[in-house]
């Protein structure tokens, strides 16, 4: 199934990278050379057309990752996090920066700051919006994680915002790397990991439940979590990449069938070298994932998280991923 799929990946140093056939030939994507890639998004309606933020600005490309045009309209002023296109309308495009978060309404063609009240300083710096999620049931709800700021909503396709209730007391319970929406016959539950962990809202945000995994070395007492994905085609079945810190010298992909009740991690046919940094699925090959450690080792998935291989090829340092099926 994955012979179908093609990998795309985002790098530090190394620009942008694509493998046609599932990872068994890799090519370089022209016009991006040597850039830094942190953030990569395949368009809902058209799986040839793909955004990459760059440190240098935005790509994008319409022949399925193999060339690439910069957006001259989107000023390269801020490092660019992460990317999400409204699935109902695909002119929408937020991204979200270091700092702050950016929509287009015209595909790119012109962009607006949005008036999220982010703080200015963190523990980290400037605050970085790892992540930008729409609420595939209502795209007018618009969910932004900060890298060091907690939780941001919009109930307006991102006009208004207000900030959402802290995940816990811990001032790194509100280092977001990454959200998600599950939407079950039993209601519909948004997803935020942290270094702490994954935790849950069943109230959109207004009160969340922490769940810790355990460590996976002596670094931390519990796992430092990255990314999450809710598997398409089943929203009881979750993937949290995790590791004993960042970037850490190992990591782990969690998994849960039950909507979260219990986990465990997958089993790899490789140790991770680093943190579980990535992961990556489409909608059109639901039982395909693809995960990447932050230090380039990449693994796939082709019976929705069950069994995994090691690609061969490796990568300097990884921090974008994403699938299509064109």
């Amino acid at each position: 199934m994955s012979d179908h799929i093609t990998i795309h990946i985002g790098t530090i140093g190394q620009g942008l990278w694509r493998s046609p056939d599932g990872g068994g030939v890799w090519q370089k994507g022209r016009s991006v050379g040597e850039q830094s890639v942190r953030s990569l998004t395949v368009f809902p309606d058209d799986a040839n057309r793909l955004m990459a933020g760059a440190d240098d600005g935005l790509f994008l490309s319409d022949d399925n990752g193999s060339s690439w045009n910069m957006v001259d309209s989107y000023q390269p002023d801020r490092q660019t996090w992460s990317l999400a296109v409204d699935p109902t309308d695909s002119n929408t495009i937020f991204a979200g920066g270091r700092p702050g978060v950016r929509r287009s309404r015209d595909g790119g063609q012109t962009w607006d700051d949005l008036p999220v009240q982010i703080v200015e300083e963190c523990p980290i710096g400037t605050p970085r919006t790892t992540v930008v999620v729409i609420d595939p049931l209502n795209s007018q709800r618009v969910y932004a994680g900060v890298e060091v700021d907690g939780v941001h909503k919009s109930l307006d396709g991102g006009d208004t915002w207000v900030r959402g209730n802290p995940l816990g007391p811990e001032t790194f319970q509100a280092d977001i790397h990454c959200m998600g929406r599950s939407a079950g016959p039993d209601g519909a539950a948004t997803f935020a990991t942290s270094p702490f962990g994954i935790a849950r809202s069943d109230d959109e945000g207004e009160s969340w439940l922490q769940h810790e995994f355990p460590p996976l070395t002596e670094r931390t007492p519990r796992s430092y979590c990255r990314a999450m994905i809710v598997k398409h085609d089943d929203p009881n079945t979750m993937f949290v990449a995790s590791g004993d810190g960042i970037p850490g010298t190992t990591g782990a992909i969690q998994r849960t069938t039950d909507g979260g009740q219990s986990w465990a991690p997958c089993d790899l046919p490789e140790p991770p070298n680093s943190v579980v940094y990535w992961l990556a699925s489409h909608p059109d090959a639901p039982d395909v994932i693809a995960a990447a450690s932050l230090y380039g080792y990449v693994y796939l998935s082709d019976d929705g998280g069950t069994s995994w291989r090691k690609l061969d090829r490796e990568f300097g340092e990884i921090r974008a991923l994403a699938l299509s099926t064109a």
